[in-house]
């Protein structure tokens, strides 16, 4: 008769256990040592973008074309969705986590078109494009950017409210009560098969400096505390829910330095800090600085464990992965190792879902940015105007007086000079003879900065020339000029360095730092350091952008929320015709010793 399962079971159990005690009596037995169980392990990897700045697609609206640079990069959103949709194929889709690090809605006419054009905060409005494509690749948080504020908070609740993830700044706070104006943190869990659920903790901290570059909108509402004190409140809280994995994203670059000096008590680029002062991070995704690090280790000067920032390239270029290896020790995940590394947008195509999506967005904004509104006479470029004073500045300066003029009629201010600053923001930009349009004029001024009329003395006017003129290399009066090294000393870029009109004066390279403005006149004659002046300068500059000497204190007469591009535009329409005549001329030049170097 066949034995049934349950006989044969105990059966079994009585044979075997007979045979253990006739061994037992015979000889001593050996156990055999259990084989160790096999440690639980987990992999994830966390994707990350930054400054993406309103692109979606390879292409470049001031050119009309497809976007080239001599490095070979590709850039926009629909790059980096076919990246993603890589990685999560190899890696499992359940496995990964896409993050931002904030500067997503300004920086390319599409942004400005859905901010000012067809707002989105407009009844019944669009969604807004990089709200659509973010979307759609599935992005689980953000952080929250600068450039974020530059239209105002309305425009920015509008896009919290359309994006189906949370924007997150820990150190943006309420004014008045200091609590959290956004959420702090994001936390998900992934499933492990056979083991409790890794939980990872996404802090979002962003820039201090918002409270500079975007005072007018932010004052007495918002406040920007330091990413390092932030992050070590909130740090403590994330492990105390449980976080095994902590991951922050820091519009804040990791250099340690503040382009505003001590206008703030806070540092600028502060992600570094953070990795050295505040313990139970695991990696930084690192935004703000638009530079390429594919993998920085900074060691925590508390617990001696290191801490992995990546910052993936501006504009979509690249794409951060994260790679984090945990083990499950002692009944609860442990991070064993973060490697980070990047992958480049230039080796994929567009993804054809994004492309789908958002074409008719994109054929408004190439319509819009070729309207003509008038002719040039002569073709104006910004190729040379770094070192050489180019009537292109001059047409903005130009631009600048003329508005702030005629803002000031019937004030007491009226019959002050007015004089006006600009930067050489491009290397590139060009307005050809003939037919101008707004892509070109855009092209010329590519942020979204506004214009301040604020009171100076030819003192204080000096100094403001004189630390500008920092900006160039010293270079001695035999020596060759190379026209490649003469600018950006001590990594001062482009954008801190101004012209100023209605003045006549020499930057004599060939002298130290601070000794290098010579015969600085106006109205013929040399400066009155008592005389009095109105500067029309972008908000960024009023605002301490730079830390430009006497203007952010200085006594404001005037300001406005048009954008400076608008008002050239507007300027240029009036006209008709640009004709350098109507205003360039040649206020500053560089020499050496009294001889110019051009």
């Amino acid at each position: 008769m066949p034995l049934n399962r349950r006989k044969f079971l105990k059966k079994s159990a009585a044979t075997g256990a007979g045979v253990a005690v006739a061994g037992a009596a015979a000889a001593p037995a050996q156990a055999a040592p259990r084989p160790p169980k096999p440690a639980k392990r987990y992999s994830l990897t966390v994707m990350g973008t930054t400054d993406l700045h309103g692109h979606v697609f390879n292409w470049d609206y001031f050119k009309d074309a497809e976007y080239s640079d001599k490095a070979g990069n590709a850039m926009g959103l629909a790059r980096i969705s076919t990246l993603v949709e890589q990685v999560r194929k190899e890696k499992g889709r359940c496995n990964t986590l896409l993050l931002d690090a904030g500067d997503t809605i300004q920086g390319t006419p599409l942004t400005y078109y859905y901010a000012k054009v067809d707002p989105i905060t407009a009844k019944g409005g669009p969604v807004h494009p990089m709200a659509q494509a973010m979307n759609a690749i599935g992005y689980d948080a953000a952080a929250l950017g600068n450039h974020e504020f530059n239209y105002g908070i309305e425009t920015l609740r509008k896009f919290e409210d359309q994006l189906r993830f949370p924007l997150l700044g820990a150190n943006a706070v309420d004014a008045k009560t200091l609590k959290p104006a956004f959420p702090p943190y994001f936390v998900k869990q992934f499933h492990v098969p056979g083991a409790p659920p890794v939980k990872v903790a996404v802090l979002g901290l962003t820039n201090p400096g918002i409270a500079i570059w975007d005072k007018a909108y932010v004052q007495g509402k918002l406040a920007f505390p330091g990413l390092e004190e932030q992050a070590a409140k909130w740090v403590p809280k994330l492990k105390a829910l449980g976080a095994d994995v902590v991951v922050v994203s820091a519009h804040s670059g990791s250099s340690g330095t503040s382009s505003y000096g001590d206008q703030v008590p806070y540092v600028e680029n502060a992600a570094a800090n953070v990795a050295r002062q505040v313990p139970g991070i695991d990696a930084i995704l690192v935004g703000h600085a638009h530079v390429e690090i594919p993998e920085l280790k900074v060691t925590n000067e508390a617990t001696g464990r290191t801490v992995v920032l990546s910052e993936p390239l501006c504009y979509a270029e690249r794409l951060t992965l994260f790679d984090i290896e945990l083990v499950f020790s002692k009944g609860r995940w442990e991070v064993e190792s973060v490697a980070a590394s990047l992958l480049n947008s230039n080796t994929v195509a567009d993804d054809p879902k994004i492309t789908r999506l958002l074409q008719d967005e994109h054929a408004k904004v190439v319509a819009y940015v070729n309207q003509v509104v008038g002719t040039a006479t002569d073709t104006l470029t910004t190729v040379d105007a770094r070192y050489k004073d180019a009537p292109i500045i001059d047409l903005i300066t130009k631009v600048q007086e003329d508005v702030v003029k005629a803002a000031l009629t019937g004030t007491e201010y009226a019959a002050l000079p007015v004089i006006a600053q600009a930067s050489p923001f491009s290397r590139t930009s060009e307005i050809p003879a003939g037919n101008v349009t707004i892509r070109d004029l855009s092209s010329l001024y590519v942020y979204d900065n506004t214009l301040v009329a604020k009171l100076m003395t030819g003192a204080q006017i000096r100094a403001y020339l004189e630390y500008s003129a920092e900006y160039f290399v010293q270079t001695a009066a035999d020596a060759a000029v190379d026209v490649e090294k003469l600018t950006n000393a001590n990594n001062r870029p482009d954008y801190n360095y101004d012209y100023v009109s209605g003045l006549r004066y020499e930057i004599d390279i060939a002298q130290a730092a601070g000794s290098r403005i010579r015969n600085l006149t106006y109205d013929g004659a040399a400066l009155d350091d008592a005389q009095q002046f109105v500067l029309a300068v972008n908000n960024y500059r009023a605002n301490g952008g730079g830390a430009f000497p006497y203007v952010a204190s200085a006594k404001e007469l005037w300001s406005e929320s048009t954008e400076i591009r608008t008002r050239i535009a507007e300027w240029v329409t009036a006209k008709g015709v640009l004709d350098p005549k109507d205003f360039a001329s040649v206020d500053w030049k560089l020499t050496r010793n009294g001889t110019p170097v051009f």
